[in-house]
């Protein structure tokens, strides 16, 4: 029989063992535009439950299922976290009440957990953690007939699941294409063997990605595009210098080079005939500097510590996330409406404002806000029905979990998928209009709405039959890929002029953070160039990460 303390440990060595495995389940994400990748988020969906564990120390297994499936609730991030929240919250309903719990109650609660979630999915799509979660449950059921026992149950639970796993390309054909399996299947299966150590063996699977990069990964989650996907510091010094070029030395400088690339990576070397100019990441920034004393005297020498350097933009950034939700004090619902919705960049939060929402949750492609993070933007809006827009298909269900944990107002989820689809939702709201009428208006004005994006691969990888290398300029016409270019402002013009109609009124250019103005005028120009007055162009200073170019088309 498994008591509380068995599950409590088994649950914390499941968000440990996947918490330890995220980047190569990260890595199995097909496409190759930045995102919330499916590791981190479930990583940090678990780790909300191992949190709130470590304080527990029931050994009432039901408490302790309660206590996990709550906590991953409020911190489940992307539609990976949130199934995986969906299916603990299932199982703590089947074990609900139990002191000790069998191989016959843990399948059975597995189950309840597997048809909660299929039921959540506006379309169950098999080849995914649905069918990996099912194929555990039902032979978890089977193993449970045959033997009682927690441990063969189990083990027959993560039998099941990993044999779903290897299958799961030949119920997918994209996975099948792209020589994958499934993401969130394997991250289920990272946890649910985790788990099965603790029933087994007795043993806590221990969180090996304790460095302060892999500990950024989990708490920077207000990171900027660059840092983003930087996740593996390689090397821990960056070593920048410029030599006084010894003009009796007749070496050639890329020979410079070429030792550098040898003990490090991100090397950058610019010569000319008075100096040399040097970038390395390094372990070995002394001998860097001896290889270049070879070709003059070092006139400027600067090295610093890259690692150091990312562990405290984490606990800064951590403060900076800890005191905007902590901002948040929950308020009397006095309006009538009103809405939170999901942005990142100042520019498209002061836009989002400016159109009336009360609060805009920091957020999108590549850092999904937790439910609980929604949640507390919805408490804190004054009103009695608070529309909620989450511009971001891995945002949505998330959203969605915030209704039932509302009881003073009600909650209302416009299921915005783009950030164009929000401004034009929200240019649509008339405060004269119901609700109901108001929420279908705010829709279709959404469904009206294309969206171009311009932004790089953050692999290497096919799609599509196309290779993509890593730093590729990609351009995607509503979320599928077009075009695979080297320049931002050449692929936002060429992709925009392919999706304007004849019917197009209406062009907004989102620029962001990594955007010059000039590039912005420039991509402006050629657009405006190609519709002439016919159409309206505005261009705006978004400030958002990873998109260089969001393009409204309307």
């Amino acid at each position: 029989m498994i008591n509380g303390i068995d599950l409590r440990n088994a649950i914390i060595s499941g968000a440990n063992n996947i918490v330890k495995h995220k980047t190569s389940v990260d890595e199995l994400n097909i496409f190759p535009v930045p995102d919330g990748d499916t590791g981190t988020n479930m990583s940090m969906t678990m780790s909300s439950a191992s949190r709130e564990l470590s304080k527990n120390t029931s050994s009432n297994a039901g408490e302790v299922a309660h206590t996990a499936a709550s906590a991953m609730l409020h911190g489940a991030r992307g539609n990976s976290g949130v199934i995986l929240s969906i299916l603990f919250r299932g199982f703590s309903k089947g074990i609900e009440g139990m002191e000790e719990v069998s191989g016959t109650d843990l399948a059975n609660a597995l189950g309840i957990g597997v048809e909660a979630a299929y039921k959540a999915v506006m379309k169950p799509t098999e080849g995914t953690i649905l069918t990996v979660s099912r194929v555990a449950s039902e032979k978890g059921k089977a193993a449970a007939a045959i033997d009682d026992d927690a441990v063969y149950v189990w083990s027959a639970i993560c039998k099941g699941a990993a044999e779903a796993l290897e299958k799961t390309p030949e119920l997918l054909p994209v996975l099948k294409k792209a020589g994958v399996i499934d993401a969130g299947g394997r991250g289920l299966c990272y946890i649910l063997d985790g788990m099965l150590s603790v029933f087994k063996d007795g043993t806590i699977i221990m969180n090996e990605a304790d460095s302060p990069e892999e500990q950024a990964a989990e708490t920077d989650f207000f990171r900027n595009a660059a840092a983003e996907f930087d996740q593996v510091i390689n090397f821990t010094y960056c070593t920048e210098f410029i030599v006084g070029r010894d003009l009796e030395c007749k070496k050639d400088p890329q020979e410079l080079r070429g030792y550098l690339e040898s003990i490090g990576d991100s090397v950058v070397l610019v010569d000319d005939d008075d100096i040399i100019k040097v970038h390395v990441h390094t372990e070995e920034p002394g001998n860097a500097l001896q290889s270049a004393l070879v070709f003059g005297q070092l006139l400027t020498v600067k090295i610093e510590n890259m690692k150091e350097q990312h562990r405290k933009a984490a606990e800064a950034n951590e403060e900076a996330k800890a005191k905007a939700v902590a901002s948040l004090e929950p308020a009397e619902p006095a309006d009538e409406v009103g809405f939170v919705s999901v942005a990142a960049g100042e520019g498209l939060k002061t836009l989002f404002t400016d159109l009336g929402c009360t609060h805009v949750v920091s957020g999108g492609q590549t850092m999904n806000p937790s439910t609980n993070d929604l949640l507390a933007a919805i408490l804190a809006t004054p009103a009695k029905t608070v529309l909620v827009l989450p511009n971001n298909k891995n945002i949505i269900m998330a959203a969605e979990q915030t209704i039932p944990l509302v009881n003073d107002r009600k909650v209302i989820v416009l299921p915005t998928r783009t950030i164009p689809q929000g401004l034009s939702a929200m240019l649509a709201y008339d405060p004269d209009a119901s609700t109901e009428v108001n929420t279908v208006a705010m829709m279709e004005a959404a469904s009206n709405v294309s969206t171009a994006s311009v932004t790089f691969a953050a692999r290497d990888s096919e799609f599509g039959g196309h290779k993509i290398k890593a730093g590729d300029i990609l351009g995607l016409n509503n979320g599928k890929l077009e075009l695979i270019e080297k320049d931002i402002v050449h692929t936002c013009s060429k992709l925009t002029r392919s999706m304007i109609t004849r019917g197009t009124s209406f062009i907004t250019i989102i620029y962001g953070a990594d955007v010059t103005e000039e590039q912005a005028n420039e991509a402006y120009n050629r657009i405006k160039a190609r519709v002439g007055n016919e159409t309206e162009v505005t261009l705006v200073n978004g400030g958002q990460p990873v998109y260089y170019f969001i393009v409204s088309i309307e």
